[in-house]
Formats: C-alpha cells, sequence, structure tokens
C-alpha cells in the first residue's frame, strides 16, 4: 500500500471538505424533496454524477476497462456492488423524508460501524479494547439522540420510527457494498466502480421518475438538484484525494464529525423549508458522543496479532 504523502494540511482540507459536503447534503436533499419525490431525486442525484465523471475520465483515459466485465464473476461483483449502493441511496432519501436531516445524518453513521462488526464477525478481526469503548459510546449515543423517539420505533411504530428503521436498512445495505467493494478493488479502481455504480442507479431509477415535476422546482431547488449531483462527486473525489496524503484512520476521524456539522447548522441558521429538530440536552450529549465513539474506533490501534497479520 502506498505511504500517505505527508502534506497532512491538505490531506485535513480535504477530509474537512468531505465531511462538510456529507453534512450539507440532507439538507439539500431535503430542500429538494419539498417539490420531487425520492426516487426521482435519487436519479437526478446519481446521472447527474454519471454525465459529469464520464467525460473526466475520458480525459484522463481511466474509463473502466469492459474486458474485465467479461468474466461473469466480476460482472455479478459489480453488479451486486452497484445494486446495493443504489439501495443505499434510496432508502436514505426516503429516511430523510419521514424523519429530519439531524436525525437521518446520525443514524446513517451506524454504516462504518456495521462495516467494523462484519469485520468481527465475517473476518475474524479483532477490535482492541479502546475500539470496544469507542463503540459502546456510540451505541449509548444513538441511545441518548434519539430517547424521545425510542417509543416511535419499539412501542407504536409511527412514520418517524418507520424512516429511522429505512436508514437502518440503508446502513446495512452500504455495508454490503462496502465489502464488495473491497473484493472489486482487487480487479478496479475506485473510479471504474463508482463510474458503473452511477450509470446502473441512472438506469435503474429512471423508470420510477415523475418528469412532470420538475416544472414545480424554483430556482432556489434546481440549484439544490445540481448541487445534490456535484456533492456526490466533489465529496467522494476529496476523500479519495485526502487519503494520498494523511492515514485512512485520520480520514475517518475527520468524516466522523459529519453529524455535528449537520446538527449545528440546521440548529443554528434559519434555512426556509426546514424546521430544526427539538433536541434536549441528552439528544446533544448523544450526538457528541456517537461523533466521540466513531472517531475512538477509527483511531485506536488494533491488536498487535492482528497489525502483524494486515502487514504481511
Amino acid at each position: 500500500m502506498t505511504s500517505p504523502s505527508g502534506r497532512w494540511k491538505l490531506g485535513l482540507l480535504l477530509a474537512l471538505s468531505t465531511a462538510t459536503m456529507w453534512g450539507v447534503l440532507p439538507i439539500a436533499l431535503n430542500g429538494v424533496m419539498e417539490t420531487l419525490d425520492p426516487l426521482t431525486t435519487t436519479f437526478f442525484r446519481l446521472s447527474l454524477a454519471a454525465i459529469l465523471m464520464t467525460p473526466y475520465l475520458v480525459v484522463r483515459r481511466r474509463l473502466p476497462n469492459r474486458g474485465k466485465l467479461r468474466s461473469p464473476q466480476l460482472f455479478f461483483q459489480l453488479l451486486a456492488a452497484g445494486l446495493l449502493l443504489c439501495a443505499n441511496y434510496g432508502l436514505y432519501v426516503f429516511g430523510l423524508q419521514r424523519t429530519s436531516p439531524e436525525a437521518a445524518q446520525v443514524m446513517i453513521q451506524i454504516a462504518p460501524m456495521l462495516l467494523l462488526l462484519a469485520g468481527v464477525f465475517l473476518f475474524k478481526e479483532h477490535f482492541s479494547s479502546a475500539q470496544w469503548f469507542g463503540f459502546f459510546a456510540f451505541a449509548s449515543g444513538l441511545v441518548l439522540f434519539f430517547n424521545h423517539h425510542l417509543g416511535d420505533v419499539f412501542v407504536d411504530l409511527n412514520d418517524y420510527g418507520l424512516g429511522l428503521l429505512i436508514i437502518l436498512l440503508a446502513a446495512i445495505c452500504w455495508t454490503g457494498y462496502a465489502i464488495m467493494q473491497k473484493i472489486l478493488l482487487q480487479e478496479f479502481t475506485s473510479e471504474e466502480t463508482m463510474l458503473a455504480i452511477y450509470w446502473l442507479g441512472t438506469l435503474l431509477f429512471l423508470p420510477f421518475c415523475n418528469f412532470s415535476s420538475l416544472g414545480q422546482l424554483t430556482g432556489m431547488q434546481w440549484a439544490l438538484l445540481a448541487f445534490c449531483g456535484l456533492n456526490t462527486i466533489i465529496a467522494y473525489g476529496s476523500f479519495a484525494e485526502a487519503l494520498v496524503h494523511i492515514e485512512a484512520s485520520r480520514v475517518s476521524a475527520t468524516i466522523a464529525l459529519t453529524p455535528l456539522l449537520t446538527v449545528g447548522i440546521v440548529q443554528l441558521i434559519p434555512i426556509p423549508g426546514i424546521t430544526a429538530e427539538p433536541l434536549g440536552v441528552l439528544s446533544i450529549i448523544g450526538a457528541i458522543l456517537v461523533v466521540c465513539g466513531s472517531i475512538t474506533t477509527a483511531v485506536a490501534k488494533k491488536p498487535a496479532k492482528q497489525r502483524k497479520i494486515i502487514n504481511l
């Protein structure tokens, strides 16, 4: 594996850019979905990303190698990864529509935690004590953040509770995609994989689009829709470039700040069309614990035995 360049200031700036873009994304999606339905919104997000990314890769001569897709195994692995990520995108906006930007961004943080747990139970990786501490801090933070809504899920399932469960399903789909992505990176570059998935998502969501609602979009909503497509490319590109300059654990720790950015923006800045979710002291403490738990699991050192295996 290539070592980080050591330009930590640039790497940190890129990681913060990724966190900011992802922190603002649910707010922008929420604004668009005042008029567009979730499937139409997701279609335009993916199609714009595909249209913008294709000429970029053509110029740089990095288009996917179609010869590799002649292998049935690689084709179906790429298809499975694409379907899982598209399901993640679609389910996330359905959950966002029923909850709030703050709740959606905090809840989706379950995804990287599920990936870590998959490593423990599926690939027999080992957690250090610090990582387990971070995991339980994260879980406690979730309970505290949603303390007023636990009954919406476990007692009397309402629309808000259903939204949280949909976002949980989105997180599970992302975890499956991430596992498949690790396999695909042995044959494809990350850019090749993402371009294929963007075009797959474009074709997949096209039949469900309601184009008639486009005429009802305001100028601001058109700008937000364009931002959602650009966000997909810019955030991902910043994330990939950040990994060139600083360690993956530091990138992950920085991106873990995303929920706090979303909560802070919605709670402190009046945004037309978005009502800030009422958050008590326990919810704020919960959001902080979610972030701290995520950071701890990301930066904590793995057990010596596992580090030795990884370095082989």
